[in-house]
């Protein structure tokens, strides 16, 4: 009896053994024809396997770039500003939502890109306010939409401090410098503008200039406005005077985008600004500087935009031609905003130096 229940006992594990290979290999033969997006095995792991539904662009980190005057830029990569932004891959926001792909054939819509805007500032060494001023400028152009390129241009002298000030703005810039000596500050301003334009013609930097003083103050609005200049734009200035309760607006007037006329009207005592036939100029008495931006193409294809190309002192002189470009042509100039319907540039001033009380002014004289 013993032996037959061995014996038994044996067929039935054979018989176990071959019931799991005959379901084992069944399962094994179906599952092989079966698609493999069906698997759902490993379906906790889909949100990493997530497709790339779009590109972002990351504000590329500040660069700092102190070119010598008469030497050329060390760092080639920034001569093509719109191409320096980092790329980024943008995850899908809701990963329990399967969204079907996209038909054969569609273009999935990309938002414009910005024209880049080429910001000059010149500097004085007399400025007492300089560091203050530059630092207050710089916290307004970390505001604006990028690509945006900070142009400071500075006597070689006193360009330390002025590096690790712009290294800590958090904004894209150059700082270009010089070595000549002038005693007249409106030619030394006429010469740091040469030497940004300069540096502008020679690398090819397309975008929109805009001369902006350290001391102006903005409507965040006006970096828009500007983007959208083709040849040239203008628009009023208002000039502040806090210790003198001054306020002139200086600049076109406008109908829709068309130059008029220009003004130069001081509201401190008017400041409805009633406009008469002896308050308009058909020409500006003289170019404010901070009124005008220009598309800087113009600096080395001219014909683009109706110019010829030999003219005298052009590549000598940048800021010359662009007084003569303003001066001759008004239909180049466009308005902004249309019609001229608001301030957005203030210009404020600031004494250059401390004035002594009475008292220290008498020790002086002893």
């Amino acid at each position: 009896m013993g032996s037959m229940d061995r014996s038994k006992k044996r067929i039935q594990l054979w018989k176990k053994a071959l019931v799991h290979f005959a379901l084992c290999f069944v399962m094994g033969f179906f599952t092989g024809f079966a698609p493999h997006s069906t698997a759902t095995i490993f379906s906790h792991r889909r949100a990493e396997r997530q497709p790339v539904t779009g590109i972002g662009f990351l504000p590329a980190a500040p660069v700092e770039q102190i070119v010598e005057p008469g030497g050329e830029a060390v760092n080639r990569s920034l001569i093509e500003i719109p191409g320096s932004a980092a790329v980024a891959a943008v995850a899908p926001a809701d990963d329990s939502d399967d969204s079907p792909p996209p038909a054969e054939g569609s273009v999935e819509a990309q938002p414009p890109s910005r024209r880049l805007l080429i910001i000059v500032t010149t500097t004085r060494a007399d400025d007492r306010f300089q560091g203050a001023l530059l630092l207050r400028l710089a916290h307004t152009l970390r505001l604006v939409p990028p690509p945006l390129l900070w142009i400071v241009v500075q006597a070689y002298a006193e360009t330390p401090a002025t590096a690790a000030l712009l290294r800590a703005t958090g904004v894209m810039y150059r700082h270009l410098t010089f070595k000549e000596n002038f005693t007249d500050p409106a030619a030394e301003a006429d010469h740091q503008r040469n030497v940004a334009l300069s540096h502008v013609e020679y690398h090819r930097l397309t975008g929109i200039v805009h001369f902006a003083g350290a001391s102006n103050a903005y409507d965040l609005r006006f970096f828009e406005e500007i983007r959208e200049i083709e040849v040239f734009g203008t628009w009023p200035v208002a000039m502040v005077s806090t210790n003198r309760k001054r306020v002139v607006v200086d600049g076109p007037v406008c109908r829709a985008s068309r130059v008029e006329g220009w003004i130069l009207k001081d509201l401190s005592n008017d400041k409805r600004l009633l406009l008469t036939g002896t308050d308009m100029n058909p020409k500006p008495p003289k170019i404010n500087i901070s009124g005008f931006a220009f598309n800087s193409s113009i600096l080395w294809d001219p014909e683009r935009w109706g110019r010829p190309t030999s003219l005298p002192d052009t590549s000598q002189d940048s800021i010359k031609f662009v007084h003569e470009v303003i001066l001759e042509d008004e239909t180049k100039l466009k308005c902004l905003p249309a019609d001229c319907s608001r301030i957005m540039v203030w210009h404020l001033y600031t004494p250059r130096a401390i004035p002594l009380p009475f008292h220290h002014q008498s020790q002086a004289k002893r």
